[in-house]
């Protein structure tokens, strides 16, 4: 359903953008210019397949200044960035994204199920066995204000340290200890409070992936005519 698509990666290019322009030490106006552009396009795009060819020019462009997001103290801890990858994360950044995206997709999961909706049957990611397709939408505008926000945090503030990895066969991942203090970041993120667009009122992060939820239910039910993306400004 593009309706619902197109709304969604509209509002993560968006997000990101805030993202950047909050925390990035010198955000380039032509980066944050070009996110702008981009999130219309992806708004308007007519199909799901040229929503599938815009959405990864605003990722690169994101991506391309993720590094500009660390402090210097991080930067000379010895943390880099030369892009995203993954399955497996080859870095440390990329490996606390990955896990932050991990325990992002097990919270929509959860609101999905909540909610009465099949997590397995997605509209931009196509269903796949066993993949929460559903879930992997929804979290898509949350993915740069809730899991990067908590992985620039982490390692800013130094929760997460560079040596609290483990590294093998070309494949990094935290260890357990630091694991358990990323997770208590994270949780920290998801019980920060903020005022839903659509109701007006103060609520948890927690509780708005729980609302958005309820919405997308609501028209698929046709209660609502266009599914109320959710953006921070």
């Amino acid at each position: 359903m593009l309706a619902v698509s197109s709304p969604l990666g509209h509002s993560k290019s968006a997000n990101r953008r805030t993202l950047l322009r909050r925390n990035h030490r010198a955000a380039p106006a032509v980066v944050l210019n070009e996110l702008r552009f981009l999130a219309q396009i992806v708004l308007k795009a007519e199909s799901a397949e040229s929503l599938l060819g815009i959405e990864g020019t605003p990722a690169r462009t994101y991506f391309g200044e993720f590094a500009g997001m660390l402090t210097e103290t991080s930067l000379a801890a010895g943390y880099s960035w030369e892009g995203r990858n993954r399955r497996p994360p080859r870095d440390r950044l990329n490996a606390l994204l990955s896990f932050a995206y991990s325990l992002l997709t097990k919270e929509v999961l959860s609101a999905c199920r909540t909610a009465g909706l099949d997590p397995l049957l997605g509209f931009y990611h196509r269903p796949q066995f066993g993949r929460p397709s559903l879930a992997l939408d929804l979290m898509e505008e949350f993915r740069p204000i809730i899991a990067d926000s908590t992985v620039l945090l982490a390692i800013n503030n130094g929760t997460v340290q560079y040596d609290d990895f483990d590294e093998a066969a070309g494949s990094v991942a935290l260890d357990e200890r630091a694991r358990r203090r990323f997770i208590q970041t994270y949780e920290k993120r998801l019980h920060q409070e903020v005022t839903h667009p659509v109701f007006g009122y103060k609520v948890s992060y927690r509780r708005v992936l729980e609302l958005q939820t309820r919405l997308l239910t609501r028209l698929l039910l046709g209660e609502i005519t266009e599914y109320p993306i959710f953006r921070v400004r």
